[in-house]
């Protein structure tokens, strides 16, 4: 795979002529860093203005909004409705972008609020594919883990079918990592995520990075509660080489379904994960 690349911004907006820009697809990883956050800065831009007509330029066919409330608009619905970003000026806000191959991702964030944008390239030049609103907790989860212990799905099977190697090699690589989940096994749980692991959840009051979340495995083991995540309602994979994006639904064993925005990457000939982001779906009926 091209090598990963990454970069810390902090915004600055650009001027209208960059909304109607073209970004050649045949670059190198190390040149596609300046077109991401380009084509990234001129949405951002574009929603602030309400300019549909900017939008439907950038957006890939497949696009969908899924805002703080865990709502996902699809492209149309986006376009005929401008919806309104959760930050607001974005400017001053902590922003991170990583290269993954023909897929880049940009995390922007303020205060509890976070933004999750998967830009992808296609024939035509970078599109935007996935925007992933979640609005974190004020104060830290009382609970300690789901209480289940068994794990069918998605441990043992999910309702979603391969369509290639790839994506099987994905739902093996998930299947075991959730498998050490729900064992409070760190070390067979680790293999299976990304060192620049991230987790951004409307269940927990901060980001979780790798190690936060293998502390989290440790004191589960230690305490013996039942940590089986939540089954898989269904998933969606759109593949890019050596990225995969997911997007999941779930349903807890108790409380509202999460929507939730993965990103794969193959490294070292294995299917790791290296983004997560969980928005719970406030207008649902929980369970």
């Amino acid at each position: 795979m091209r090598a990963q690349t990454g970069r810390i911004f902090t915004f600055a907006f650009l001027s209208a002529a960059t909304l109607s820009f073209v970004i050649s697809p045949n670059m190198t990883a190390a040149e596609n860093d300046a077109p991401v956050m380009l084509a990234d800065r001129a949405f951002v831009q574009a929603v602030s203005k309400g300019d549909a007509a900017a939008l439907g330029k950038m957006l890939d066919a497949e696009f969908t909004w899924t805002d703080t409330e865990g709502k996902t608009l699809m492209g149309e619905e986006v376009l005929r409705a401008v919806p309104k970003d959760a930050l607001g000026d974005e400017s001053g806000a902590e922003v991170s972008e990583r290269t993954y191959g023909q897929v880049g991702a940009v995390n922007v964030g303020r205060g509890k609020v976070h933004i999750l944008r998967m830009w992808v390239q296609r024939p035509g030049g970078w599109r935007l594919l996935v925007y992933h609103e979640v609005k974190q907790l004020e104060q830290p989860s009382t609970s300690a883990g789901s209480g289940v212990k068994d794990c069918e799905n998605p441990c043992k099977m999910v309702p979603f079918k391969p369509a290639n190697e790839a994506e099987a090699a994905i739902i093996a690589s998930w299947q075991a990592l959730e498998t050490g989940v729900t064992a409070h096994d760190a070390e067979a749980w680790a293999p299976h995520i990304a060192d620049e692991f991230v987790q951004i959840s409307s269940n927990s009051d901060h980001p979780i990075s790798k190690a936060g979340r293998i502390e989290t495995l440790n004191k589960q083991k230690a305490s013996g509660v039942g940590s089986a995540p939540a089954p898989l309602v269904s998933a969606k994979m759109f593949d890019f080489g050596d990225a995969v994006i997911m997007t999941c639904l779930h349903q807890p064993y108790s409380g509202k379904p999460i929507h939730v925005s993965r990103l794969w990457i193959k490294r070292d000939g294995k299917w790791i994960m290296s983004i997560s982001y969980q928005t719970t779906i406030q207008a649902a009926v929980a369970k």
